[in-house]
């Protein structure tokens, strides 16, 4: 049966960036924010927002560099993750929002994670579904470090150019594996699941911004493997672990409840990632690999568990949900069983 969207569009200018939010729910509930991942956009979150329980308000911006975001306005890599949690800081403020549950998906998990570091009050609770490791995303060993001083083999350096190329491009078909539609198929959720929604769904992750200073950012020479290293602009280097210098600082501060949800068998955020190169050299799919002594595959998972049982040590109550059959898009893939979780701790708070 076919949904019917009825989210409400509107721009919203803020001091930092002007962007397309969309809204659900009564105008006076209880505000949650949703943030989308890479490839992605606020469209992903539509259905998830109109299923909220009654008395919460649904709130999901387009991030910078994504969707309908101003094009004008560049992500500072050097920043790490920084100017998106500013920007929605901001949007808060826009908005007369003093604070909101959220809720993040992959690249935009990486960012609530700064959220409640550098904006704590502005945090009631966090719902993370397949978020990005504290640390950023490949080129790090286990315990954060990255792999190279010049971050090499992460951010912008380890992305496919012709993928790359192809999302630019707008391609909408199938003809190779790396077209962003068998890609998204082929990754973001477990086969042989196809969203409903996905000629919407795709035309949010075209609408990606591209190019040197966006997707997928610039790179700089290196004289590390695989030669070149991240560059200073763009989402992707932003989650290089270089660039995130204070990782577990949202585990240091106020502690409200975690909600972590991810699906078994995510191929994105995972502990041998498809898109990490550690991972790839290790199976052989990248040549020249250095071996796991000097750029092993980073333990995401594991990063993010050892993470959490640090908040909860210090008494941040922390849920952990795992579905079974369930790839990196959960709230996607599986709805019911995400609705069952992230319903359940809402109304547990």
């Amino acid at each position: 049966m076919a949904i019917t969207v009825i989210t409400e569009a509107r721009r919203v200018a803020t001091p930092r960036l002007e962007t397309r939010v969309l809204f659900s729910g009564p105008e006076d509930g209880t505000p949650v924010i949703f943030i989308h991942g890479n490839l992605s956009a606020a469209t992903w979150w539509e259905e998830t927002m109109l299923r909220l329980p009654p008395g919460f308000r649904g709130i999901a911006p387009d991030l910078r560099a994504y969707g309908e975001a101003d094009a004008a306005v560049k992500v500072d890599a050097t920043r790490g993750l920084k100017d998106f949690a500013d920007d929605l800081d901001a949007l808060m403020e826009a908005l007369g929002i003093e604070a909101a549950h959220m809720v993040g998906h992959s690249l935009g998990g990486g960012v609530l994670w700064q959220m409640l570091a550098d904006h704590p009050a502005r945090v009631l609770s966090l719902t993370q579904v397949a978020p990005a490791s504290p640390y950023g995303f490949g080129g790090c060993f286990a315990d954060g470090t990255p792999c190279f001083a010049d971050g090499a083999g992460s951010g912008a350096s380890g992305v496919n150019p012709d993928f790359a190329r192809l999302l630019a491009e707008g391609a909408t078909g199938d003809e190779t594996p790396l077209h962003p539609r068998n890609v998204l198929n082929a990754f973001v959720w477990k086969p042989p699941f196809v969203p409903e929604r996905m000629e919407d769904i795709l035309a949010a992750a075209l609408a990606q911004h591209t190019g040197e200073a966006d997707y997928p950012g610039d790179v700089a020479p290196s004289e590390n493997w695989p030669t070149v290293a991240a560059g200073k602009l763009g989402p992707i280097n932003a989650l290089t672990p270089n660039y995130i210098k204070d990782p577990l600082g949202f585990t240091k501060g106020p502690t409200p409840p975690i909600c972590w949800i991810r699906g078994a068998e995510d191929a994105v955020v995972s502990d041998a990632s498809g898109f990490d190169l550690g991972a790839l050299g290790a199976m052989g799919a990248v040549p020249g690999w250095p071996g796991e002594e000097v750029f092993p595959a980073q333990p995401m998972i594991g990063q993010t568990a050892a993470a959490l049982d640090a908040y909860a040590a210090r008494g941040g109550r922390v849920e952990r949900h795992v579905f079974e059959e369930c790839g990196h898009s959960p709230y996607l893939e599986k709805p019911q069983a995400f609705d069952a979780a992230f319903h359940g701790f809402l109304k547990s708070l």
